[in-house]
Parts: C-alpha cells; sequence; structure tokens
C-alpha cells in the first residue's frame, strides 16, 4: 500500500474572481478596475528610484574547491545583508531553460477554455486560477497563476499538469532542486551547522511546488495595479525564473523597494521565512512584490523549496536561544493559510517574544 501520510492535502483554496488575462485583452472600464486599484498604497507611491544592484553568487565557483571560501563569503554576505540574491552560472542547461519557457508562454497564449482544463478545484490552491482571494471587498493581484506540486514524483497530481508543459517542467524541476540543494548545502557551511547540516537540507531541499505567474499589460492603470502584492515567501528557499525580460520584481530594503533587474540566464534566490527559522533569524526572509508593465505582459516561474510534511521546523544554531518555536511542518502550512485569511503575519505567529 502506497504510504500518503507525507504527502500534502487540499489545506486551502480562494474565492473564484475573474481571469485578468481574459479582462485584460477587452476594453478595461473603470468599473472592472475598481477591485484591482490600491489607491494610497498605489505602487507608484512608494517606489524609489534606485542604483543599488542586488548582490550575484556563483555557483559554479561555490562548487569548486578552489574558489569555494571566496564566493562562500559572498553567498554569506548575501543572505545575511539581503535576503535577494542572483545565481548565475548555475548549471541549468540552456536548453531546458528555453524548453521550459517556451512552453510555459504557450501554455498562456491557449484559449482561455483550455487554460481552465487544469483549473483549481473547490479547496485547493493546486492548478490555474488565484491565490488567496478571501473576501469579496480584497484588493486583487493584477495576475493569474498556474500552481503545481512538483517534487517529489508523488507529490505531483498530473491531472493539473497541462500536457504540454508536463515534459519540460519535469526537466526543469529536476534541474532547479538540485541548485537549491547545492546552495543550501553551502548556506549550512557557512553558518557551521556541522553535524546538523543534514536537517537544514531536508528542511528545506526535499519538496518542491512551482507558481508560474502571468502579469497582463495594465496601460489603463500601470501604477495603481500591482501583480502580486507585498509579501514575504512562506517557505524555505525561492528560485524564480524570469521568463520574460520585463521586470516587475521589488524587494523591500531600507524601507525602500528596490527593483530587480532580470540578469540574462540567472535565477534570482530568495530566503524564505522556514529559513529565517532555521537560522535563528540570521538570514532575513524579505518582502518583496510585482508592479505591472503597462504595454508588456511579463511571466515569471517560481520554485519553492521546503520540508516534506513529515518534517519538523526548528531553529538549527546551537548556543542560542531560540527565537522561534519549533513546529511541525504540516502545522505549519495550516497555520500560513490561516493567517493568510486573518490577513496576519505567519512570523508573528511562531516568533517568541
Amino acid at each position: 500500500m502506497e504510504d500518503t501520510s507525507s504527502k500534502p492535502r487540499n489545506l486551502g483554496g480562494s474565492l473564484p474572481v475573474p481571469n485578468v488575462q481574459d479582462l485584460a485583452a477587452d476594453e478595461i472600464t473603470p468599473e472592472l478596475l475598481e477591485r484591482y486599484l490600491r489607491g494610497a498604497d498605489a505602487p507608484a507611491a512608494a517606489v524609489k528610484a534606485s542604483l543599488v544592484v542586488v548582490p550575484v553568487v556563483d555557483l559554479g565557483r561555490l562548487v569548486d574547491p578552489a574558489h569555494a571560501e571566496e564566493e562562500a563569503g559572498r553567498l554569506r554576505a548575501a543572505c545575511e545583508e539581503w535576503g535577494f540574491f542572483q545565481v548565475v552560472n548555475h548549471g541549468v542547461p540552456e536548453k531546458i531553460i528555453g524548453e521550459v519557457k517556451e512552453d510555459v508562454e504557450a501554455f498562456f497564449r491557449l484559449p482561455l477554455a483550455e487554460k481552465q482544463a487544469v483549473a483549481q478545484g473547490p479547496g485547493g490552491i493546486e492548478g490555474y486560477g488565484q491565490a488567496f482571494v478571501v473576501s469579496e471587498e480584497q484588493k486583487l493581484d493584477w495576475a493569474d497563476m498556474l500552481f503545481l506540486s512538483t517534487q517529489p514524483p508523488e507529490y505531483r497530481s498530473l491531472n493539473f499538469w497541462p500536457g504540454t508543459l508536463r515534459a519540460s517542467l519535469e526537466r526543469y524541476s529536476a534541474e532547479v532542486q538540485r541548485v537549491a540543494a547545492d546552495l543550501l548545502r553551502a548556506m549550512a557551511r557557512n553558518l557551521g551547522l556541522g553535524a546538523a547540516e543534514g536537517e537544514m537540507m531536508a528542511s528545506v531541499a526535499d519538496a518542491q511546488a512551482m507558481r508560474i505567474n502571468y502579469y497582463p499589460a495594465c496601460p489603463a492603470a500601470h501604477e495603481q495595479v500591482l501583480g502580486l502584492s507585498p509579501h514575504s515567501d512562506a517557505v524555505g528557499l525561492t528560485l524564480l525564473l524570469q521568463v520574460s525580460p520585463v521586470p516587475g520584481l521589488q524587494i523591500r530594503r531600507h524601507n525602500s523597494w528596490i527593483p530587480v533587474e532580470p540578469l540574462p540566464g540567472a535565477l534570482v534566490a530568495n530566503i524564505g521565512d522556514v529559513v529565517e527559522v532555521l537560522t535563528n533569524g540570521r538570514y532575513k526572509s524579505i518582502e518583496h512584490r510585482a508592479v505591472v508593465s503597462a504595454r508588456h505582459h511579463r511571466v515569471s516561474l517560481a520554485a519553492f523549496h521546503s520540508a516534506k510534511f513529515d518534517a519538523t521546523y526548528a531553529p538549527l544554531l546551537a548556543g542560542e536561544p531560540p527565537r522561534y518555536r519549533t513546529i511541525a511542518a504540516e502545522d505549519y502550512v495550516k497555520l500560513v493559510l490561516s493567517s493568510k485569511l486573518q490577513g496576519k503575519n505567519i512570523m508573528d505567529a511562531i516568533r517568541i517574544d
């Protein structure tokens, strides 16, 4: 009999809302836009132009004994001071990246009826739709998404996987999980975890899910809508592939929003809430958001890495009083979803005062 004890459950869904790509294809009326307009929270009111460049980590040098120490220093600084960095020389073949980009773009070019063949079911987050819409009064993100559990293979619900995307996404998923494992192993060594290195790897690299985002252009009000509301990632480590060359990702740093300009071929890495817990706050999970363009659509593919459901999250650094409480991974996910429903931050719920 198959062991299902550590598989993800149907732990939360989203209220049905209009498809944004479909809305954007027609003439957009003020009435249709009303639920997307941010008012005082509009991105134009918050963005500060900046020439600050997000750190870059060379993974090839990081795993090469001849250069590992120097590159590990860059990784340590990026994790401690930024929580975000771009990963170059990561070893994911260009062919695999090119194929998944082509297939993702092709999926979003399909007629709406064909995309809805993999629509989210009631009470679930997997599939095509939106995430965390919990009330009729909530301001909505100017985006659609396809959310899939990707690793380990037994976590997959293939009825939500578009047939034309399956082969390329499987190949890309395996490659990017390897990148995550390499980065996490180097982080653990930087932290001097020793025997606890395996615990960090199991807490972050064993499971993977992907969110494929489509942000339509919004010529009528691009400065008043958001593609993705400000948030931190409730996972361990996120690796983002910028499918489109159009910028849109911004991170909060020193109370300003800093744009992350896509580097060709790079993956954008960010520390999630789980790694903040594991490192007892030494590495911070950073708030970020996505803005939209007036002229161009934008597509991105985020790979979220975390533990299997039968794992436990707890601070791993010896000799420090814990700043976060120990929690089972499944209970953590439930708490994330309940926090979303209440408009609260998960970290406030598990932080020890």
